[in-house]
């Protein structure tokens, strides 16, 4: 999975001369321009902060915990190669989100993996598995596993029974995603901004204090990238299979990109140019890897808490701790909260999206169905153990990613053409490119 990952990232970079890279600026750019919504329609600046909500959880905390823990300081340099990477495929299922999604009878945009594959592909039985896959990973396993990292953090620093936030979360979340896609990018809009920043600041006192030791970090993370073995601390016995695996795996995790599970909530929204959604989805993937994945992992390399033993969110937390005192631990509860709960609730949208694909009769009470299901999963989630979901989650996301780079490859030369046309139109003088959704983009190819 992570050579065809890295395999289709690398192609795709080449072919649209590496975006991610000539194009930077106009990541944020793209974030102005999508700041608003037309009505009640769901802007691309909440659409990308309920993505970014879903990628900033578990995956920037657990992920690259558990990727330092089982493959060592050098899986951190694998998860910056595979955002790299990522970016360019982030855009790709942004655009084939946006040019291939549907609008209901209440007038919200809904698309994702299983549109493209079907309308643009024309392959009916890929795109109903991927809903189903879909369905089974992300709105039942993936949203386990963050109901049991937030939980986890919880009995991390205090006695309480992982049952108790394990119910509060899931009551939470229940009330926000009955409310639509609407009501869960609005939410996401205001906590994510703000929870991203304050995270990065916080990481930002931990590295400062230890600032002497950050140009050494950097080197081991480097070597133990590519070393055989690498020789200290708790890099010891870690090799380059061990490395690359958990951090391509986790970095997957972490952004999502290549999975096609994001395409799903840029899809719901309303801009004026695809390439707009793009380039947010673009710097989401940024965003996550590059930048609050990094924080995390300097924290837990800089405060030695890779050789604590600890797994997982404790072992954030532990290295929160040595650094802040006891402060740290309830720092980390309340990130670990804050971001796995945006993630939960991205995650049942998405398993909603591949139910509305599925079931075109009835469909509300199909989905309510489905939430209801979902959020007793959820539930249980609490109390499983942590490693017995990664396991899970880690085999259904190669089937995701499997039949998602399929698409990609197939529908490249759609994500190339929006790209082109969007760069056509600002070079003609146009500051804010329009597309066209009266023709059918496959007409005009």
């Amino acid at each position: 999975m992570a050579g065809i990952l890295l395999t289709t990232g690398l192609y795709y970079s080449i072919r649209m001369g590496f975006p991610q890279i000539r194009h930077f600026s106009k990541l944020f750019a793209s974030v102005k321009t999508t700041l608003k919504s037309d009505g009640g329609d769901v802007s691309g600046f909440s659409a990308l902060c309920a993505t970014v909500g879903g990628q900033v959880g578990t995956g920037s905390l657990v992920g690259v915990a558990s990727a330092l823990a089982a493959g060592g300081p050098g899986a951190l340099f694998w998860m910056w190669i595979t955002a790299l990477f990522g970016m360019v495929l982030s855009f790709g299922e942004a655009v084939l989100g946006q040019v291939f999604h549907e609008k209901d009878s209440s007038g919200n945009y809904y698309g994702g993996a299983p549109y493209y594959m079907k309308k643009g592909m024309g392959n009916s039985w890929i795109a109903v598995a991927y809903a189903i896959c879909t369905i089974f990973a992300v709105g039942f396993c993936i949203a386990m596993l963050q109901n049991n990292s937030i939980s986890s953090a919880v009995t991390g620093v205090t006695h309480v029974s992982p049952v108790i936030p394990g119910l509060a979360v899931t009551l939470l979340a229940a009330f926000i995603v009955v409310g639509g896609v609407k009501r869960i990018t609005d939410v996401a809009s205001y906590i994510v901004p703000f929870m991203a920043l304050g995270y990065i600041l916080i990481t930002l006192i931990i590295v400062i204090v230890n600032i002497g030791q950050l140009p050494a970090i950097f080197a081991t993370v480097v070597k133990s990238a590519f070393s055989t073995k690498a020789a200290a601390g708790g890099a010891v016995g870690y090799t380059i299979k061990t490395a690359f695996r958990q951090g391509v795996a986790r970095g997957l995790f972490s952004n999502d990109a290549g999975n096609g599970g994001a395409a799903s909530m840029h899809a719901s929204a309303k801009v004026k140019h695809p390439a707009n959604q793009g380039f947010a989805a673009m710097l989401g993937t940024f965003l996550t890897t590059i930048i609050i994945c990094s924080c995390t992992g300097f924290a837990i390399l800089l405060t030695g808490a890779l050789d604590s033993g600890a797994d997982g969110i404790n072992l954030v937390q532990t290295a929160f701790s040595n650094t802040l005192g006891e402060i740290g631990g309830w720092l980390i509860l309340l990130a670990m909260f804050l971001f796995g709960f945006t993630t939960l609730i991205a995650d049942l949208f998405y398993g909603e999206v591949g139910i509305r694909y599925i079931c075109k009769k009835n469909t509300q009470v199909i989905v309510r169905v489905y939430q209801i299901l979902a959020l007793l999963a959820v539930a249980l989630g609490s109390v499983l153990p942590l490693a017995m979901l990664w396991q899970v989650v880690d085999f259904c996301a190669a089937l995701l990613v499997m039949m998602n780079v399929t698409a990609l490859l197939r529908l490249f030369k759609y994500v190339k053409y929006v790209l082109q046309d969007y760069l056509e139109q600002l070079k003609a003088g146009i500051k804010e490119p329009v597309w066209n959704t009266d023709k059918d983009i496959k007409e005009r190819i």
